[in-house]
């Protein structure tokens, strides 16, 4: 039996391996996707940074990426930056590829 247990633990702990990856990756993505807007925004230095931090603390109001989404639209509606929808999601989908080759390449 002990070789079934074995390979239980070793599955859960994968999975937990797994699952801080990607919360680490979905931070890091957060942070370059704020770095980003914030350029877009006319935001640099410090202000970059604090908004970086913004979009990183907006993905803690619900699951998912939509609190992210609708934090930089609006921010973006705001100040009358023209970015779409699907090129905000397109941004988001290739900075969380980014931010996991990152977070693997430190390791």
């Amino acid at each position: 039996m002990s070789g079934i247990d074995d390979r239980e633990k070793g599955f859960e702990n994968k999975y937990a391996h797994d699952q801080e990856i990607e919360f680490k990756a979905t931070a890091r993505r957060n942070k370059l996707l704020g770095l980003w807007a914030a350029e877009l925004l006319g935001l640099d230095g410090p202000e970059s940074e604090a908004y970086a931090k913004a979009v990183i603390a907006s993905d803690f109001e619900e699951a998912g990426d939509d609190d992210v989404f609708r934090k930089v639209r609006g921010d973006f509606d705001a100040k009358g930056v023209e970015v779409s929808d699907h090129l905000l999601r397109k941004q988001m989908d290739d900075l969380l590829v980014t931010a996991r080759e990152q977070i693997r390449s430190q390791g």
